[in-house]
């Protein structure tokens, strides 16, 4: 009778094997030679093929299961084999999010936005006599005067592009009426909506000088902009840069001022030295936005009729009649300042002013006038002007 011996050197090279490559299924095992031979031989034989084989199967799914824990450390410590759909689904949804939230924020020209929020915050520090008025009743009433003043501000510049769709395909193809991802009628309903919450705040809030800076701004910005008889004012570039003007200049410094100053503090119109500085300078400033803003535009305005400045003069003239302007209004801001009898105002007011006039002049040297894109990367800069301004106007006194 033949007995069953399993030499220790085959059975070893069988679990190496078995641990490196995938497991030959029993009946492969069964049918091959060698094991074909061990099953005719006796109990004592098929009892130790049957422990052979139950400690292959044990190592087989051993194996397997280490393989499958390898696979899933591998998936959490470094890239997925397959995508999350969790994080398939936060994508589709933040992309439109994203998408439109881009789309608004070129629509509401955000230097447009930040010099109306720095101008109002500006000049109602202005009617701050003393640190106690910076109260949760000073906070509140600016509050009620930015809030506004920002949707006013979003509604005139929708109806801006709303009434340049074409202008703006050459001169800012990159705005969403102007691109298409804003069809006209989503342009005029954000701006009819935008307007109907400035207004509508306006009347909760219940300020006079409120309401009328809000109504002439309504007015004045319709004028400039809307195509219909007697109205688009900015054909005319006289009546463009005096719209600009009234609203920058005369209706931001007093309107608001007043606001603070009789609606808020419950106090008497008083004109102050440093209001009258901030309506003159702002005067200057606004008349140099409205000369600048046509220089990069020339080639659609010139296209489309807009008679501006720089279509009648010429890119360079205007160009150099902004920064002499600008320059002329920093020379009458340094002797408002040394005229002031309070030390640190006057110190301040004259440094600041002095090196705003010297960045100015150098940085006007080194512009390329032959590319649009430096043109209007030097506008961008004047804007930055105009907010440093906002901010050393608080401390003449």
């Amino acid at each position: 009778m033949y007995t069953l011996r399993l030499q220790p050197p085959l059975f070893l090279s069988v679990a190496a094997r078995r641990r490196d490559h995938f497991l030959p299924s029993l009946s492969s095992i069964q049918q091959h030679a060698n094991w074909r031979a061990f099953s005719h031989q006796g109990a004592q034989g098929r009892s130790a093929l049957n422990r052979c084989q139950k400690f292959l199967d044990r190592k087989c799914s051993y194996h397997r299961i280490s393989h499958r824990s390898v696979n899933t450390s591998l998936n959490a410590s470094m890239q997925p084999l397959q995508s999350d759909p969790e994080a398939n689904d936060s994508a589709i949804i933040w992309k439109p999010i994203s998408t439109s939230l881009n789309a608004f924020y070129r629509f509401s020209r955000p230097h447009t936005v930040i010099g109306t929020a720095l101008s109002i915050v500006s000049v109602s520090l202005l009617a701050v006599e003393s640190l106690h008025d910076i109260s949760p009743l000073f906070l509140t009433g600016l509050l009620e005067a930015v809030v506004p003043a920002l949707f006013m501000n979003i509604y005139i510049v929708g109806l801006n592009q709303l009434s340049d769709i074409d202008i703006d395909k050459v001169n800012k193809p990159t705005l969403p009426l102007a691109s298409g991802e804003y069809s006209p009628a989503s342009g005029v309903a954000i701006v009819s909506m935008f307007a109907a919450m400035s207004f509508g705040i306006g009347f909760i809030v219940g300020s006079q000088p409120l309401l009328w800076a809000l109504f002439v701004s309504f007015v004045l910005g319709t004028a400039y902009s809307i195509n219909l008889p007697y109205f688009r004012w900015k054909r005319s570039a006289v009546v463009a840069a005096l719209c600009i003007l009234a609203v920058r200049a005369v209706i931001v410094q007093l309107a608001f001022f007043l606001h603070i100053q009789t609606f808020v503090f419950r106090r008497p119109i008083a004109f102050s030295r440093p209001l009258i500085f901030a309506t003159g300078f702002m005067t200057f400033f606004s008349v140099v936005i409205a000369l600048f803003k046509d220089i990069p535009d020339i080639d659609g305005d010139r296209i489309f009729g807009i008679q501006s400045f720089t279509v009648r003069l010429g890119q360079k003239k205007v160009f150099w009649i902004c920064v002499v302007l600008l320059e002329m209004a920093y020379g009458v801001a340094m002797s408002m300042g040394a005229a002031s009898s309070c030390f640190w105002s006057k110190s301040v007011t004259v440094l600041a002013h002095a090196a705003l006039a010297v960045t100015l002049w150098k940085c006007a040297r080194s512009v390329d006038l032959t590319s649009k894109s430096a043109i209007t990367s030097f506008y961008m800069f004047i804007w930055k002007l105009f907010y440093a301004e906002y901010l050393i106007i608080p401390l003449v006194r």
